[in-house]
């Protein structure tokens, strides 16, 4: 066992010379000492925010697990935040307000921090615009990084900042600070408002088609990681990869010149030191919805379907495959039920 001063508390280390990443032989020290070096602009992300943890207690190479409850024995300066999953079901999830807790949570083989849109004073009120664009087979982080230079045009247009990172593998995150005033239901519509405006400026490139044998060859922007309690790794964290990448926040600029794979353990802290934080002014951005609302209202398409777990939702479109349909039509008239 060591001791990690962070935040002026010592936080125990367990296990230290465990491996979690066998290939660059990373252990559970240097991924401890990652987060203690990147805590302060770790939380300026995470502060106040329930937050999952993906947990990855025998490494990489074992099964990974998400930690949507505070786990038992948490030392008492762990704060937690009430959140309401889809179901309506309810608990009492990790919520980060200093340093010394992401530490903690590292010792306890948190790799990916995910943190919900919302902070814990309104947890059913996103402050926080994110869009997933995911490179489908055939695509990589060079096609994400071309749509993202459009969606970057089409946030502008609906009055948005995005803030640009990397996803830690070939997808690229734009999030966007937004006014409290909207519910989920009004969020991921707005998402798919811009994301449709993308997806007919680029519809050789870039797709929200849900069903995966429509996607092609496309990055697909991922509307449902707005529905409630779908969460995206924060910036900062470091992604169970064989790499021990990281989810790097980037300025515009810098997304079109770098390789998400140069953002590593043990590369990131010392870019931090000498760059600072590229989304240190984020939350002096905030903007609204209501241009993107106005674009969904006019669009006779209405809403797109949902993740097959969720309550079906007022509005939505059947959630049946294609190709199923096609061969079942039965199948339409029975699906969501």
């Amino acid at each position: 066992m060591e001791i990690v001063p962070v935040g002026g508390r010592d936080v125990r280390l367990t296990s230290p010379d465990k491996i979690v990443f066998p290939g660059p032989g990373i252990t559970k020290r240097e991924v401890v000492h990652f987060y203690r070096d990147v805590a302060d602009a770790l939380l300026g992300v995470l502060r106040e925010r329930p937050t999952n943890l993906k947990r990855y207690p025998d490494g990489v190479d074992g099964e990974p697990f998400y930690a949507k409850r505070l786990p038992k024995g948490a030392p008492d300066y762990v704060e937690t935040a009430r959140v309401t999953f889809p179901s309506g079901r309810m608990a009492d999830t990790f919520c980060p307000t200093e340093p010394a807790v992401l530490v903690w949570a590292a010792n306890m083989g948190t790799l990916d921090f995910h943190p919900w849109p919302v902070r814990r004073a309104d947890p059913d009120r996103p402050d926080e615009l994110r869009i997933d664009l995911d490179p489908q087979p055939g695509t990589d982080f060079a096609d994400a990084v071309a749509v993202a230079a459009v969606l970057r045009e089409v946030l502008d247009e609906a009055g948005l900042t995005g803030w640009p990172k990397t996803s830690g593998g070939r997808g690229v995150h734009v999030f966007c600070r937004i006014r409290p005033e909207w519910d989920f239901v009004a969020v991921r519509h707005a998402v798919i408002a811009i994301a449709r405006r993308v997806c007919e400026r680029l519809p050789e490139r870039a797709t929200v088609d849900w069903w995966k044998e429509e996607r092609g060859e496309r990055v697909f922007l991922d509307y449902n990681q707005a529905a409630r309690d779908r969460t995206v790794a924060s910036a900062w964290s470091v992604r169970g990869r064989p790499g021990a990448t990281v989810s790097m926040p980037l300025t515009w600029e810098a997304l079109a010149e770098v390789d998400p794979d140069d953002f590593t353990v043990r590369t990131v802290p010392a870019l931090l030191a000498a760059h600072g934080d590229p989304h240190a002014a984020m939350d002096g951005a905030t903007g609204g919805l209501d241009t993107a609302l106005e674009w969904y209202a006019a669009d006779p398409r209405g809403d797109l379907p949902y993740p097959p777990e969720y309550p079906k939702m007022p509005g939505e479109p059947m959630r049946v495959q294609p190709s199923r349909a096609r061969r079942d039509p039965g199948a339409v008239a029975s699906s969501g039920e």
